[in-house]
């Protein structure tokens, strides 16, 4: 290769190169500049400062002067790339401030790919997802999986839609309604490929606030039994499904009013079907409230013969008038233990929904008068509408209507 002439300037600048550079040796240097090491070890010992390395691995470079021109170069560098951080710092740091707002609450993941998102074409999703760590392929994952975030967005809206109206009672629903219920009404009549999983109804109701109202204080309302008379347990707590007409449970709960008093109701519920079978409200608790509660339900059912009668031990199921009563209907007594509210908690467990659904939270209903019409109503639609999750979700007259054809059709195929 023919020799070149180099300028002096040229020169100067390669040792000027080979010495502002840390670590840097002079087969490297000479490399890059497309001349031998040989020749540019000549120029480094006439124009620098001397010193010169092999550059190999066993033999450390030794410590060099750096000149000034080479200490000026090094301390621009050093300074550009001390402004390039501080820039990025100070990049890092408004990022993260505008992304405080979307940490929140909720789905932290999920906010920050929204905030990237929302900051893309500010600061590029590259330095985002850099600054609050999340991997950029999740990012554009999530962001082709939003065309069907959208679409189960809407469908849940139009499913909460559906609930607010199975729950309006101005629309024949029931406020007290939660998601068994409401996604059995959801699937009633629905073909298979139309029906609504009830956890998806019970997520679209918690996200949307459409819970089943609640309930809250108790009163008292047994009073012991004094006379000593005691009826066996013939129910052993066994409130399973079944027959009609056989087996029977009753209890007297209160209804406040806002003028501070009560009025009382007795119930006799059948256990088969869970059916309101006969009730009875009125001012006190003498043993006349629980006895019209049980010749209503004789005339709903006709007859109560053989039937079993079962409650608590308070005085007034306990009284001579009453056992008379379900002597002269052949209606069989039964009572749980004392003071033991589980022996009969069937019918405490009615009690408590009743009211809860009737008064929606509030303290007590205006006057007696609204409170005999709301469970008059109450009472009527809990056999012919209300929904019981002890009999598949389905009404207590229609579980004895599909009971009797279900009975009429075995003893036709005995006979």
């Amino acid at each position: 290769m023919a020799r070149k002439n180099y300028t002096d300037e040229f020169r100067q600048r390669a040792v000027d190169l080979y010495e502002s550079t840390p670590g840097a040796t002079l087969k490297a240097i000479a490399a890059d500049l497309g001349i031998s090491r040989g020749a540019l070890r000549e120029w480094v010992e006439k124009h620098g400062s001397g010193i010169t390395t092999t550059g190999t691995a066993s033999t450390p470079a030794p410590a060099r002067v750096e000149s000034q021109a080479a200490k000026v170069l090094r301390l621009e560098a050093e300074n550009a790339r001390l402004e390039a951080e501080k820039l990025k710092l100070q990049t890092e740091r408004d990022i993260l401030r505008q992304a405080a707002k979307y940490f929140a609450g909720g789905d932290e993941l999920v906010n920050r790919f929204q905030f990237v998102e929302d900051h893309k074409y500010a600061c590029g999703v590259k330095r985002l997802c850099e600054v609050i760590q999340i991997a950029r392929s999740s990012f554009y994952a999530w962001l082709a999986a939003a065309p069907g975030r959208a679409a189960r967005a809407a469908a849940d809206a139009a499913l909460a839609a559906r609930i607010r109206v199975l729950q309006e009672p101005a629309q024949g629903g029931d406020r007290a309604y939660g998601a068994p219920r409401i996604t059995a009404d959801l699937n009633d009549g629905v073909a298979a490929a139309g029906r609504v999983n009830h956890k998806r109804v019970a997520r679209v109701m918690r996200e949307h606030q459409l819970a089943g109202i609640r309930l809250r204080r108790r009163v008292r309302t047994t009073i012991p039994d004094q006379s000593g008379r005691r009826f066996p347990d013939l129910i052993e707590r066994d409130f399973s499904i079944g027959e009609p007409n056989r087996r029977y449970v009753g209890d007297i709960t209160y209804l406040p009013i806002a003028d501070g008093s009560n009025l009382y109701l007795a119930t006799c519920i059948d256990l088969g079907s869970r059916k309101l079978a006969g009730w009875q409200v009125a001012d006190h608790m003498r043993v006349g409230l629980v006895e019209d509660a049980l010749r209503a339900a004789a005339r709903d059912r006709g007859t109560l013969a053989g039937a079993i009668f079962h409650s608590d031990h308070g005085s007034v199921y306990a009284s001579k008038a009453y056992a008379a009563l379900c002597e002269q209907l052949n209606i069989v007594q039964s009572m749980g233990a004392v003071g033991t509210s589980a022996d009969n908690s069937l019918a405490e467990s009615f009690n408590a929904t009743l009211k809860r659904e009737l008064l929606e939270g509030q303290a007590a209903f205006p006057d007696p008068a609204t409170a005999y019409r709301a469970v008059f109503r109450w009472a009527n639609r809990y056999n012919t509408r209300r929904r019981h999750s002890a009999i598949g979700q389905i009404t207590p007259n229609n579980y004895e209507t599909a009971y009797a054809e279900t009975t009429s059709a075995t003893l036709a195929e005995a006979a």
